[in-house]
């Protein structure tokens, strides 16, 4: 936290801020300048759409109650419009998560335009403005040097709450019982695949299970050594061609718009911590020479990628839990299991605990429940405890190790930025502070325009 800007210019004053142009950032970046505020959204990159785009982490894991989706508003907006230009193969609505990362980030920057959002890339934010309490705006660092953004309302977006952290709030990370993060996946992508014939070798001739054939085709294990692969596997650890640890989780998936690649959600990397540069830089190197070797197993090894080859590597290593943040209330696992209501509601959720882990032989925990059930996800959780003027969204909201396991998805931190978005409008609009909005009009309003909470 700095207690002294003297010395540096001030470069804007929003009445918003985002801090974060990711899954979450984006929307809530939307929702407040259609709420009638002057927004900022300020992202490391030189793209929008974090994870989504610069993570490859396609396709978006589903949130529905039986076949109604439980996530709708803005999230149903950006969905339509990917859809637009990479069509789904058929009617059904589960095929529009099936999304290309490349049309997504354009799609974000068409919103963004629309919407009356000023975007500054390639920014990093340095340090936070806290005032008797409040969060007045952050210090930020680029190519101009470094400078000060001023804001009424701060939304922090990082994933890995860094505003709240350097801003003095209470954070907490890993699982209580040993500290461990969830493992991160550096995501890749292999192109000139012959699907048709690899399914026909992985499905039909060696009996992987196959979660969605073709049009849309992924299959996936918790532990691929432990499955009809586990042979070839051993083969190729034994002829050097791959490590003992480079496929545990396997799990890989078509995209629409982009016929002959598949995207693969791993490598999995354990034992480092994105809140770390010195454990990303080591994940991002070790990540690549995995990627290296799995590719050349499945060019070797499984048929239909006797011609493929590496035809993406995400600039980005996916991160899955890291800094949560202690808010006004914090998600609980009983609050996932008892299907907890909550009058501040901001969110649905049906998907399940999905914690990736080494204590499970399947390389999983997960925890479901029944068909057609949800929990809810209230507005309090992006409030952190102890600074005003500052809301989170994203997977860092407030909420124990396994229930941000569940609510970490995609359509869930579209649903927490919409919601945060629109309260940072009316806190500013009021002149009183997120935590003072009444939360029956920031329901009544997120449902006027289509959240359907």
């Amino acid at each position: 936290m700095i207690t002294s800007t003297d010395n540096l210019p001030t470069i804007a004053a929003p009445d918003v801020l985002v801090c974060g142009g990711g899954t979450a950032g984006v929307v809530a970046a939307i929702a407040a300048a259609r709420a009638g505020a002057s927004v900022l959204i300020v992202e490391q990159l030189g793209q929008l759409g974090g994870t989504q785009s610069a993570g490859w982490v396609t396709p978006m894991m589903p949130n529905k109650m039986l076949e109604e989706s439980l996530t709708h508003g803005i999230n149903d907006e950006i969905i339509q419009r990917a859809a637009r230009i990479d069509p789904p193969p058929t009617e059904r609505t589960g095929d529009l998560l099936w999304f290309n990362p490349v049309t997504l980030a354009l799609v974000l920057d068409d919103l963004m335009a629309e919407s009356g959002v000023r975007v500054l890339f390639h920014t990093f934010i340095s340090d936070a403005i806290v005032e008797d309490g409040a969060l007045r705006g952050v210090v930020v660092e680029n190519k101009d040097g470094r400078g000060v953004i001023r804001a009424r309302v701060t939304i922090d977006c990082t994933g890995d709450a860094d505003v709240a952290l350097r801003a003095g709030a209470p954070t907490v990370s890993g699982d209580p019982e040993d500290g461990h993060n969830q493992p991160m996946s550096l995501r890749f992508a292999m192109a000139g695949v012959d699907q048709k014939g690899a399914a026909a070798f992985l499905v039909d001739e060696i009996g992987m299970t196959c979660w969605s054939r073709a049009p849309l085709f992924e299959i996936g294990a918790g532990e691929a050594k432990n499955t009809p692969l586990g042979p070839l596997i051993a083969k190729a650890i034994a002829a050097g061609v791959l490590a003992e640890d480079d496929l545990g989780y396997l799990q890989f998936f078509s995209m629409l718009g982009r016929p002959g690649e598949l995207a693969f959600n791993c490598p999995r990397i354990s034992g480092l911590s994105s809140t770390s540069a010195w454990d990303l830089s080591q994940a991002q190197i070790v990540g690549r020479q995995k990627i290296r070797r799995i590719a050349r197993f499945f060019k070797e090894y499984i048929g239909g990628f006797d011609g493929a080859y590496i035809g993406t590597i995400a600039p980005m290593v996916g991160v899955r839990e890291s800094r949560r943040i202690v808010g006004d209330y914090t998600l609980t696992e009983d609050d996932f299991l008892s299907e907890a209501r909550f009058p501040d509601s901001i969110a649905r959720n049906s998907y399940p605990i999905d914690i990736h882990t080494a204590k499970s032989q399947k390389g999983l925990v997960m925890k479901h429940l029944p068909p057609g059930h949800y929990h809810e996800i209230p507005y309090r959780c992006l409030l952190p405890h102890g600074v005003e003027n500052l809301l989170v969204a994203g997977r860092c909201l407030s909420a124990t190790f396994a229930a941000q396991a569940a609510v970490r998805i995609q359509q869930n931190c579209r649903a927490f930025g919409e919601a945060a978005g629109l309260a940072a409008a009316m806190s500013v609009s009021r002149n009183i502070t997120p935590r003072a909005i009444d939360t029956d009009e920031l329901r009544r309003r997120l449902n006027a325009q289509g959240a359907r909470i």
